[in-house]
């Protein structure tokens, strides 16, 4: 049989799964998931010039999180406009 090389990602999610890490939901709870996750799917391009100070500091908070700064901003965005 062939070694499968899995990414560091995939590596990662594997070893939470031997560890138990992760839990069953039920058909109901899994249909919102995906329902959520669909409806936050990206599907327009944005061009925005910003002061290059406030872009670092921007990258800097989004590090700190451990995520990519469009990624950041994405929900930035998208909390603003579900805001009431």
């Amino acid at each position: 049989m062939r070694k499968i090389n899995l990414t560091r990602q995939e590596k990662a999610i594997e070893d939470s799964l031997l560890k138990g890490e992760y839990i069953n939901v039920s058909k109901t709870n899994f249909a919102a998931i995906a329902e959520s996750i669909a409806a936050r799917k990206k599907d327009a391009v944005l061009n925005v010039r910003v002061n290059s100070h406030d872009l670092a500091t921007i990258k800097q908070r989004a590090q700190k999180l451990g995520i990519k700064y469009q990624t950041f901003v994405s929900e930035v965005i998208h909390r603003i406009a579900q805001a009431h």
